[in-house]
């Protein structure tokens, strides 16, 4: 019996040897017609390995390990780039942005992400309106606040007039405020609070005349936008190139789109354009809201006819409904019996069809409603491998927290407290805020914890400022106000941005790590993210960035490898 289990020993330890042996004389048969090498690369595998270079071939990861031994693997002609020490990371993809709206408009709108003072942003204005035709719009349609700026305040309607005399301007702060100057609210129409949609208030100064100010809901300001004049086909297509090159200049190589507030079917067109054209830079993983309220099961029913799950390709696909399901109840408040009902119908239907699904919902004190829901619609139509994903939720318990986890549910945590979070301390009191959100709690717990801003129009689209934002949870304006116990790290914070993301893209087999077989989707850091001071991740970008395999941006020493 001795000898028996010796010879069984001895064979499987040939058998395990002769696979070695294959395995990596596939490999080195295997040649690359890129070399990335001396550089540090963050594989974000299970062990978070950390190698000096990558083979690349046809698009695709053949392997990574020294440089000497990747260099072995070059083909003739192989291009051969070395990163002279650089840190290297998966291509960053955002799990939940408003990218393909922002992308229509982005070549026509002025910009105030980042800007540091009130005066730059008015300046702004000021140099659209001598560029711009006279008489022509001029928008600003979020990505910013007061808390930005070294003046703490927000734009008067006399100060907008002043920068564009001539030109009706529209500038909106996140989903609760906009400014009109005088010649928008002439175009628009708007006179009294009776011109308003439901959910808006127009403002007034104290001589009870209108200051040009309007305080609304998301939704309300979401049909305001709808009448200004939308750019043409051609302006679309050349802002979405532009954002999409601009995303790649920060290291992202795909988005997850929750559709949004004004997205209709047409919306979509200039990115299909791209997509037809073979000119995307961002793989795109869509999900389509409901146009309008009162039939939007129906509606989504119908949209979907043609778009099975998956619908597309490795640059785009269809994933599912999302963010807005039922419209009366997507607001961050109450959910009435009728709209429970409503969307226990629709998941019902979307559990049915096997569809992943983005939910937008902030309070926790009715996620209970949301969550009842799904533990019912589990028992006939098992969600775990359905991916789907409850966004924001900024005050989530951990027994909330638990639910989900038992659901096999997602949570998207975006950095809207990176802007918000000195309001947040007026709502709830430092103490409490100190624990929003919950990250290192879920993580613990075992949730998939997806990264993202919902960018733009209520924060920046920038992941290095949101990735800052998850280590010290300090805002835009300086206040820290989040405490250190509940902050992911750093390898937490990349897996958020990178493998956690990818899975809510239904990509995870495709990309989200730098493995042999994956998509050589990658980023070269201007820093290194694991040693940069925390305060400094924000400033961190792309080098050069690679969309299976090929170039889509580059910079500095990399300039001439695009």
């Amino acid at each position: 019996m001795g000898l028996e289990r010796r010879l069984a020993q001895s064979t499987g330890a040939l058998l395990t040897t002769a696979l070695l042996t294959l395995a990596t004389s596939a490999a080195a048969a295997q040649t690359a017609d890129t070399i990335l090498f001396n550089g540090k690369i963050l594989t974000v595998d299970k062990e978070f390995s950390t190698q000096q270079a990558l083979a690349i071939s046809d698009g695709k990861i053949v392997a990574t390990g020294s440089s000497a031994a990747m260099k072995k693997l070059a083909g003739r002609g192989a291009r051969q780039i070395d990163l002279g020490g650089r840190t290297v990371i998966p291509g960053l993809t955002d799990g939940h942005i408003h990218g393909v709206r922002a992308a229509l408009t982005f070549g026509t709108e002025v910009n105030w992400i980042g800007v540091p003072t009130l005066k730059e942003a008015l300046d702004k204005v000021a140099k659209a309106a001598k560029e711009q035709k006279p008489g022509s719009w001029i928008i600003v349609a979020g990505g910013w606040t007061e808390e930005q700026f070294a003046e703490k305040r927000r734009p008067t309607q006399a100060e907008v007039a002043s920068a564009a005399p001539g030109n009706p301007v529209y500038i909106q702060h996140l989903y609760d405020w906009l400014l009109l100057s005088p010649k928008a609210m002439e175009a628009l129409a708007i006179r009294d609070d009776n011109d308003m949609p439901p959910g808006g208030k127009l403002g007034r100064d104290a001589d009870n005349k209108l200051n040009g100010v309007i305080d609304a809901t998301g939704a309300a300001l979401g049909k305001i936008f709808d009448k200004l004049p939308k750019p043409t086909m051609e302006q679309q297509v050349d802002g979405s190139k532009k954002f999409f090159r601009e995303m790649n200049s920060l290291g992202i190589t795909g988005i997850v789109d929750g559709g949004g507030v004004s997205m209709y079917p047409a919306s979509y067109q200039a990115v299909f354009k791209l997509w037809q054209d073979k000119q995307l830079t961002v793989r795109v993983a869509y999900h389509l809201c409901a146009p309008k309220p009162g039939s939007e099961l129906a509606d989504l029913q119908n949209l979907t006819q043609l778009s099975p799950p998956g619908f597309g390709d490795a640059m785009l696909h269809f994933n599912g409904p999302g963010e807005i399901l039922i419209w009366a109840d997507w607001t961050d408040g109450d959910i009435t019996p009728d709209g429970k009902a409503k969307l226990a119908e629709l998941l019902r239907w979307a559990a049915s069809k096997r569809y992943t699904i983005q939910l937008h919902w902030n309070p926790d004190r009715t996620v209970r409603d949301l969550l009842d829901v799904v533990e019912d619609i589990n028992k006939d139509y098992p969600v775990r491998d359905l991916r789907w994903a409850v966004l924001h939720l900024y005050n989530a318990s951990e027994d909330s927290l638990k639910r989900m986890k038992a659901l096999g549910l997602v949570w998207g945590v975006q950095d809207g407290l990176y802007f918000g979070g000195e309001r947040l301390q007026k709502e709830v009191g430092v103490d409490q805020a100190r624990m929003m959100p919950r990250i290192a709690t879920a993580l613990k717990l075992g949730l998939v914890v997806g990264g993202g801003t919902d960018a733009h129009r209520v924060s920046s689209y920038n992941p290095f400022v949101s990735l800052q934002w998850y280590l010290d949870g300090t805002t835009i304006g300086g206040t820290k106000t989040r405490g250190e116990q509940e902050a992911p790290s750093r390898r937490q914070a990349l897996e958020m941005y990178t493998k956690n993301t990818a899975f809510m893209a239904n990509d995870d087999d495709k990309r989200g790590t730098l493995e042999p077989g994956k998509l050589a989707d990658l980023a070269v850091l201007s820093a290194d993210y694991m040693t940069a001071p925390v305060k400094e991740i924000g400033k961190i970008r792309s080098v050069m960035t690679m969309v299976g395999g090929k170039v889509v941006y580059a910079a500095g020493p990399f300039a001439e490898t695009h």
